[in-house]
């Protein structure tokens, strides 16, 4: 039997994976260990990567995505270690982190769970490392932000255990599935993970068993592990928001008391629509925000240029009628930004171009517009004078918080990364070449060494002692690490002591070619590497695709009685194309790739249903679905469309 048993479970995150093994590859040097990796379909390339680069890997590779908790429980049934620990992909470990873990449960029989300190991509210690049950209370606290309020409270903190210390052993309720230890022996008898969980609360599930199973479970911080997602879902997804908390339904209904259950549920319920209506409502907010900002500017500004010019240039005297500023102004208005927004206006970064060039659009749109309306036809100066001050405000606005915010004026420009390397010379080298490959726009200031023998390059920056002055003296945006020069160790304290807290940290493991990062806990992760950018993702692209579907839904409605007798499903016709001018589908999109890791709509059709004569296995499906992705133009929704068209009802 070996002593412990490693076990990845992977979807769609090669990059992350690699520099996850590297690590696990040096921390089970000193031990009798094996390590899986349990594949969940990925078309990134996982399989292949793991089978070349580390071939002693234990690999499960499915073909479909049986979600976590199935996963990890088919390794865990062909393990034979004392120890089993599920780590996430996203995570890395320091040398000595598995000795230590297996050498406290060692020495504590009574415990049958361990978790340990996390810590994000930016150094920041991750709350999750320790957690509380979450009883009808202590959810209670949490969905209605006391928790938040008061995290320090013994009453109010519960959920991550805040009035604990950080960095002493303490007993938990709950470990994080991201990084769980625990006895083959309390699985043998407390049972594996749930399979009713398929993502969020199994890692709750089985660590509240191992707790009824007679067992202890501790908080373990005298190692650390960087976790690069903390919790990668963000939380103001209104998917997350379902997922996360139907999970915990899951968890009362089958732990606690029928009554407890109920007044549970009734929370977690409670829970859902106000997080969700509160996710919806925010992200409308913030991306409505600068809309609405700008057209309040323009009509102050259009009331004052009415009443100017009325007094001092109109042909005949007299006052505009109140339909003016009632009805042709926020119409006016309406046009100005909605031409500007489909110019790219409000893209980052912003251009005074694309401002310019929208609202002059808008104005000769509104100047021929108006002739079709004689009651609405008032002064052909005033609608040259709004567009001139639209331009204006539209700028304007953004330079006065541009100023305020950077104190110059550069707008539109995109501050330049600074920086630098923490290692040899050699290695520095090779993270230059790579970000050079990549297309990386960035200024490389140096290099940072404690090898006497390099202080002689000219872009040799000083020791690692000196790392805090480095970053000051020279402006440093983003530190870069270089694995085959730094242990995990060094780098997780060398994260910790820096004192800027806007620092951005990446790290270049040894023999990888994948220079990973990730800003924050609530970051999805980022990497330098050889990829395309996906089409789909530009913005441009996306205003594209969802003007082309707001035109074939209308079409589509409006010829109904003529396409119906052609669709399939004539019952789902109508709530797609309603759907799809409501923003909650897409008429072609990703239906079978990446959902979890992609914020995307629901999509009807598939690029595969394109081939309609061709049977085609999951696994085509999905690299069809990639190349879509990647090689995005509205002409490609066009042909699906066209070719699929029998499928529009699809449900």
């Amino acid at each position: 039997m070996k002593k412990l048993a490693v076990i990845i479970v992977n979807y769609n995150v090669c990059y992350f994976l690699e520099q996850a093994l590297l690590s696990v590859r040096k921390a089970v040097q000193h031990l009798d260990a094996e390590v899986w990796v349990v594949d969940n379909n990925s078309v990134d390339g996982s399989v292949e990567m793991v089978r070349e680069k580390f071939p002693e890997v234990k690999l499960i590779a499915n073909k479909v995505n049986t979600g976590f908790s199935k996963a990890n429980n088919q390794a865990i049934r062909e393990s034979n270690a004392e120890y089993v620990l599920l780590l996430n992909p996203d995570t890395v470990v320091e040398e000595d982190t598995f000795v230590k873990v297996c050498r406290f449960m060692d020495e504590h029989p009574e415990a049958g769970g361990l978790g340990v300190k996390m810590l994000d991509g930016k150094g920041e210690f991750l709350p999750e490392s320790k957690r509380g049950l979450p009883t009808p209370w202590v959810a209670f606290y949490k969905i209605f932000g006391f928790s938040k309020l008061f995290p320090k409270s013994k009453r109010f903190g519960r959920y991550h255990l805040g009035f604990l210390d950080n960095d002493k052993i303490h007993e938990v309720d709950v470990l994080s599935g991201a990084f769980m230890l625990m006895r083959k022996t309390t699985l043998d008898k407390v049972g594996l993970l749930d399979e009713d969980y398929f993502m969020y609360g199994e890692d709750i599930d089985l660590s509240y068993r191992i707790t009824q199973g007679g067992y202890r479970n501790y908080y373990f911080p005298e190692t650390r592990i960087i976790h690069y997602k903390g919790e990668s879902t963000k939380r103001t997804s209104v998917n997350y928001v379902f997922v996360f908390y139907r999970a915990m339904i899951i968890f009362a209904q089958k732990h606690f008391s029928s009554g407890n259950a109920g007044v549970f549920s009734f929370l977690i319920n409670l829970a859902i629509y106000l997080r969700a209506g509160a996710a919806i409502a925010m992200r409308f907010f913030k991306a409505a925000l600068p809309v609405l900002l700008d057209a309040v500017i323009i009509f102050i500004g259009m009331f004052f240029l009415k009443e100017y010019w009325q007094e001092n240039h109109k042909w005949v005297p007299t006052d505009y009628p109140p339909q003016f500023m009632l009805v042709a102004v926020p119409v006016y208005i309406l046009i100005w930004l909605g031409s500007a927004y489909f110019s790219g206006a409000y893209d980052k970064p912003f251009k005074t171009s694309r401002a310019v060039r929208g609202i002059f659009i808008g104005t000769v749109l509104i100047a021929a517009i108006s002739n079709f309306f004689d009651a609405y036809r008032f002064s052909k100066a005033l609608i040259v004078l709004g567009g001139a001050w639209a331009i204006a405000a539209v700028v304007g606005r953004r330079l006065l918080v541009h100023f305020l915010k950077y104190k110059n004026l550069q707008m539109g420009e995109v501050q330049q990364k600074r920086i630098a390397i923490v290692g040899s010379q050699a290695e520095s080298r090779r993270v230059i070449a790579l970000l050079k490959e990549a297309h990386v726009d960035a200024s490389m200031l140096g290099f940072i060494s404690n090898d006497a023998s390099e202080r002689t390059a000219g872009d040799y920056l000083g020791e690692l002692r000196q790392l805090n002055e480095i970053i000051q003296i020279y402006g440093v945006n983003e530190l870069i690490f270089c694995g085959k020069d730094l242990s995990t160790s060094q780098i997780i304290s060398l994260m910790a002591q820096i004192e800027n807290k806007e620092i951005e940290f990446k790290i270049l493991p040894e023999a990888s070619e994948y220079i990973i990062g990730s800003s924050s806990k609530t970051s999805q992760g980022d990497y330098y590497t050889l990829n395309i950018e996906l089409n789909l993702d530009k913005k441009s692209n996306r205003r594209a695709k969802r003007a082309l579907e707001i035109c074939l839904s209308l079409g589509f409605i409006l010829f109904s009685p003529f396409l119906l007798p052609f669709v399939k499903e004539k019952g789902g016709f109508f709530s797609n194309c309603f759907g799809v001018l409501f923003g909650n589908l897409q008429w072609v999109g990703l239906r079978h790739t990446a959902p979890e890791t992609r914020r995307r709509q629901r999509a009807v059709l598939s690029p595969a249903d394109r081939f309609r004569d061709t049977a085609l296995d999951e696994a085509t499906v999905q690299r069809l679905e990639v190349l879509y992705a990647k090689d995005y133009t509205p002409s490609l929704d066009l042909e699906v469309v066209f070719k699929a068209f029998r499928k529009l009802g699809r449900r």
